[in-house]
């Protein structure tokens, strides 16, 4: 008898079950039902029965695109070693290409030349089916569709057998041609991401001490230090040295859409390091933990505490943040973190909640179009360059594996500060 489940995505349910494929390992089979869990259910059972009683064989010939990047996803990617944020990217990528029609098709049936005609719609842009790729994705996603799309080629041809020949390896990711308008005005080459100048950070911060005061402490925290919005959620009052003004940068937040859970992982490329900053930040930090501590006796028992908890699944370890106030009674697999950038009712300031505030900002303050959460750490690194930073030393707070990522990525110079480089030339000849 087959064994199968359902569980709800959005506003619909869905019924999955395991079925033999043609070297009779089991591989999972999901189905969109309807929006009752009951008549779901039914569903699964005829569904089960049906398997049963004709023994469907997942072989290449009906097993399409679609099913195969969730059997490689089950089998080899979420097993794998890879971290949980790379795991996390890859699925939502999957997501991504079974928006294209390709998706629906029978890997038998899938040629080179329409993979072909998906890797160039990702590199040069356009629209087919629901995958709409704009102008076009940045190299290293296009190579993350390419690498995602060769392994689950790759699976299919061996262990599994499906296919005798992987048509990724004819594909070839094509180079984007760089061109300049000539007819552009100064408007148009203005730099997508623009570094804020004091007096925006000011009224950014003004504004959101009236609406937004929960998300004052993170912004102001990467303002100085330049930290991730993920790092600057992750980051514990233990992590920070007020008396000798350094952080340390050792987690990361982020949303697992997939579980419906918030999970604290490593930063990006699992690396730590050490921050420094100045008066002004230890001042701030310092009125913040007073502040808290008010907040936690004025609410008494319904404070919430932040804790988190290890979960074990697919030979992978997840790590989950839950609130709790002191009444309930919170069990040992339970673990206490004393986060820094806490809502007033002492619950995480989650990013998915602070990206979408910093971008509500951006269309209420004058002068902030564009503005996002990541903006602060390019102006982090514009500020330290402009006031004679040493590049490396910047790399090294950033946490960038290349200065030239810093260099190339996120320092911005100034009309003024081009100006009085160029007038340097002005000195040599008196």
């Amino acid at each position: 008898m087959a064994k199968g489940s359902v569980r709800k995505k959005g506003k619909k349910w869905y019924y999955r079950f395991y079925v033999e494929d043609a070297s009779g390992k089991l591989i999972q089979k999901e189905c969109v039902g309807t929006e009752s869990k009951s008549e779901t259910e039914k569903l699964l059972r005829q569904a089960m029965d049906e398997y049963d009683s004709k023994k469907f064989i997942a072989t290449a010939e009906n097993i399409t695109l679609a099913e195969l990047l969730d059997n490689w996803a089950e089998e080899e990617l979420k097993p794998g070693s890879l971290s949980n944020g790379t795991v996390r990217y890859y699925l939502h990528t999957i997501r991504r290409i079974k928006k294209h029609p390709i998706s629906t098709r029978r890997i038998v049936s899938i040629t080179s030349e329409q993979l072909q005609a998906l890797m160039d719609l990702v590199t040069f842009g356009g629209k087919e089916g629901e995958l709409d790729t704009g102008k076009g994705y940045t190299k290293d996603y296009v190579n993350t569709f390419s690498c995602i799309l060769n392994q689950a080629f790759r699976y299919a041809v061996f262990p599994k057998k499906y296919i005798t020949f992987n048509p990724m390896q004819y594909v070839k990711i094509r180079k984007r041609k760089s061109t300049a308008d000539l007819f552009e005005t100064e408007a148009d080459c203005k730099s997508k991401t623009k570094p804020l100048t004091v007096q925006m950070y000011k009224d950014l911060i003004s504004y959101m001490e009236i609406h937004h005061p929960d998300a004052v402490l993170p912004v102001q925290i990467s303002y100085y230090t330049g930290l991730r919005i993920g790092e600057v959620a992750g980051l514990t009052w233990q992590d920070i040295n007020l008396e000798e003004r350094y952080l340390t940068v050792r987690r990361s937040v982020a949303r697992s859409g997939l579980r419906g859970k918030d999970e604290i992982g490593p930063t990006k490329r699992s690396k730590i390091r050490v921050v420094d900053f100045g008066d002004k930040l230890a001042k701030i930090l310092q009125e913040a933990r007073k502040q808290q501590k008010a907040n936690e006796k004025e609410y008494g028992s319904l404070y919430q505490n932040c804790y988190y908890k290890e979960v074990h699944e697919n030979n992978r370890i997840y790590y989950e943040y839950y609130p709790f106030d002191g009444i309930t009674e919170v069990s040992e697999e339970y673990l206490r973190i004393d986060f820094v950038c806490r809502r007033k009712d002492g619950t995480l300031m989650r990013p998915c909640t602070l990206d979408t505030i910093c971008k509500y900002s951006s269309k209420r303050v004058p002068g902030l179009e564009g503005f996002h959460f990541h903006t602060l750490r390019h102006t982090f690194t514009t500020n330290l360059l402009r006031s004679g930073a040493s590049p490396k030393d910047v790399q090294e707070m950033l946490g960038h594996e290349q200065v030239s990522t810093t260099m190339n990525h996120y320092a911005h110079g100034d009309r003024e500060s081009k100006k009085a480089s160029a007038k340097l030339l002005d000195q040599l000849t008196g």
